[in-house]
């Protein structure tokens, strides 16, 4: 699937800016710019190295500025908004086109001449290419002039006061930091000059710092005659020898290429969330393995966003040994019965503050056997799950362990262990501490997963299948409500414990239920009729008196939104599992999906091209907003495009059936 963009989608500036592109390089690093090239964002960038993957990042360029000299007339073709309106920087009105598929393209027309420009990130380096094809078929000489905006500061963080940039022949250097680059146009050197204050709309919108400057001191420049064509080529990089352009662009188009044949997958939505996947795969440094980032361009690596990632992103994308490694090195770090919620970073110690991850991991280790048949895998995680059931049942850190009836119960405090885990100077929206609801059904199906597993490691699974049938009749003599039609959300003894939420739909949706038939039907339903929209479901019923509409200001007015009601898209991977599953994967329950799923289509065009959001408004979903490409969101509606094309050629969903 190709995006393809024209002058109606930057009708005006601010509608330009509001789609961006997203290319990362296996690292933590990123290339992201918008549809018009501009920075919205703060974290919008050329290149966002990553000196220490996949954390440690360092904006190096933050975009280009570029000009066009025909007949002694110089106009923008690179669009800026500076917080002068005045000055903006407008190429857009010169910019004919823009696609991206595995890298951006833009096109300008200027007076009979068109450049068409190229951009993309080397995998596995920090490294970008630049490639300006100019067509020059006017009846004058025309000059190219492409600056780079520097910065080499950490991802965030502003210049230093009095920052120098040295130029060289082919590097610059400035705090501590040096980037190369080969060009084969003229490079000239500039006295530096401070360039802004860059104005960030999209920061702008929620609150954020909404302003930035950067560095200039060299442009590279290129002269093509009048009646022919040239092409100008440049490449930055942190290390040397840098590649040719066109080995960058090769490498990234192989790479996706790969990606899209291992995965399989007919349907163009699908290869284009294939494609998105294996961007927020990631070296980690510290563990010498695999990591999923959980979005971009805000977040890191984190253990519970990993955990629901890893299933649609790696195994529902064939990359088996991708996945393992993740695996691995999470149940390296396990410690208590829990596994990290965020990484460690040099001496720091990892955070283990989520009751869920550790029981996702359970189900990924089940995943990944149905998938691989991996049992000398199997055989070597046993023990750990064994532990982390054990600490489950006689309790760990942050008040997690199991009541007397076998329920889990979580949270004290100021803890926040569930992904609805916002605390605001010292608010918490949505405490949920008790026994909330995903993390039952994820421990049942725990305990379910070790009952099957235990003749594999040659253990006794007698045990974990008792426990899970107490545990299934607690979950439904405590949480189903018959005059509701759907469960409790949290049993805790406040208000909050009928509140109608997004998260019962995991308890139909998981490998193994904890639910009857006819209760998982009505529960299906009533999702449906409050929670369901075509881009994700509401974190809470729109009838509810603590329903906010709207995710926007400042942190406070986003934090106290954010679950809420606010749509996240990645529960939506979840519903439709859970509908097909209700409905035996009829044809029609297939076809009603396949016709829902269309929108996806559209959403993957909006926001960033090709990715899918953390998040959209909770009243009316009509534009993305949080992290512009989030990992489980991608994973979660992988897994439905997995299960639909396996029913369809004869087989059975791996994500529901159980043994």
């Amino acid at each position: 699937m190709k995006f393809i963009y024209g002058k109606q989608d930057w009708l005006t500036f601010e509608r330009g800016e509001e789609t961006c592109f997203l290319m990362t390089n296996g690292l933590g690093g990123f290339c992201s710019l918008t549809a018009i090239g501009s920075c919205a964002r703060n974290e919008h960038g050329l290149l966002m190295a990553c000196e220490y993957a996949p954390n440690r990042r360092v904006q190096m360029i933050q975009r280009l500025e570029d000009t066009l000299t025909l007949d002694g007339q110089t106009v923008p073709l690179s669009s800026q908004d500076f917080e002068d309106h005045a000055a903006r920087e407008d190429g857009r009105v010169y910019q004919a086109g823009s696609t991206f598929r595995d890298y951006p393209q833009w096109t300008y027309q200027v007076q009979g001449t068109e450049v068409v420009k190229r951009a993309a990130l080397m995998p596995g380096e920090n490294t970008v290419a630049l490639i300006y094809e100019i067509d020059n078929r006017s009846r004058s000489e025309a000059v190219l002039r492409v600056t780079p905006h520097l910065r080499f500061v950490p991802k965030g963080e502003e210049l230093l006061p009095g920052q120098r940039f040295v130029l060289e022949r082919d590097r610059v250097s400035s705090n501590g930091r040096t980037l190369y680059f080969r060009t084969n146009g003229e490079t000239i050197s500039l006295p530096q000059a401070l360039w802004g204050a860059f104005h960030f709309a999209q920061d702008a919108m929620d609150g954020k710092p909404a302003a930035g400057w950067a560095v200039v001191n060299h442009c590279i420049e290129l002269t093509v005659p009048a009646g022919e064509s040239r092409v100008l080529e440049a490449v930055y990089g942190m290390t040397q020898p840098l590649p040719a352009a066109a080995e960058v662009f090769s490498r990234l188009e192989a790479q996706n290429r790969a990606l899209e044949r291992r995965a399989g997958f007919g349907d163009g939505a699908a290869r284009a969330l294939v494609r998105a996947a294996g961007q927020f795969l990631s070296r980690r440094e510290s563990t010498g393995g695999h990591t999923i980032l959980a979005g971009f361009p805000f977040f890191e690596d984190w253990g519970r966003d990993t955990m629901i990632a890893l299933p649609g992103c790696l195994l529902s994308t064939g990359r088996y040994e991708e996945a393992r490694s993740v695996l691995e090195t999470f149940l390296a770090y396990e410690r208590d019965g829990l596994v990290p919620n965020l990484f460690p970073e040099g001496g720091e110690e990892p955070r283990y503050n989520t009751a869920d991850a550790a029981l996702l991991l359970v189900n990924c280790v089940w995943l990944y056997w149905k998938k691989t048949g991996d049992t000398a895998f199997v055989e070597k995680a046993f023990p750990v799950l064994e532990r982390i059931a054990a600490a489950y049942r006689r309790g760990t850190r942050h008040a997690i362990r199991m009541d007397s009836d076998g329920l889990i119960s979580a949270g004290e405090g100021l803890d926040q262990v569930t992904w609805m885990d916002v605390c605001v100077d010292g608010i918490l929206p949505t405490p949920r501490h008790g026994k909330p609801v995903e993390i039952n059904a994820y421990w049942y199906n725990a305990l379910c997963i070790l009952r099957e597993l235990a003749p594999l490691a040659g253990a006794d699974g007698a045990g974990y299948a008792a426990l899970s049938e107490k545990v299934k009749e607690s979950f439904g003599q405590k949480f189903w409500m018959e005059d509701k039609g759907h469960l409790r959300d949290v049993i805790s003894g406040t208000d909050a414990d009928e509140q109608l939420r997004c998260n019962q739909i995991w308890a139909v949706s998981m490998p193994f239920s904890v639910l009857p038939p006819e209760r998982e039907r009505r529960v299906v339903e009533a999702v449906f009729q409050a929670l369901y929209t075509p881009y994700g479901l509401r974190t809470l019923d729109p009838s509810d008196g603590e329903f906010e509409p709207f995710y926007g200001g400042d942190r406070l007015k986003r934090d106290l939104a954010y679950h809420q009601g606010t749509v996240w898209a990645f529960p939506l991977g979840g519903y439709y599992l859970a509908y097909l599953k209700v409905n035996g994967n009829s044809q029609r329950s297939r076809d009603i999906v396949r016709r829902q799923l269309e929108a996806i289509s559209s959403a993957l065009r909006e926001g960033c091209a090709g990715q899918l959001p953390e998040i959209y408004d909770g009243r009316d979903p009509v534009m993305s907003k949080g992290c512009f490409a989030q990992a489980w969101s991608v994973g979660e509606l992988l897994r439905v495009y997995e299960a639909l094309e396996a029913l369809e050629k004869g087989g059975t969903s791996t994500w529901t059936t159980a043994c």
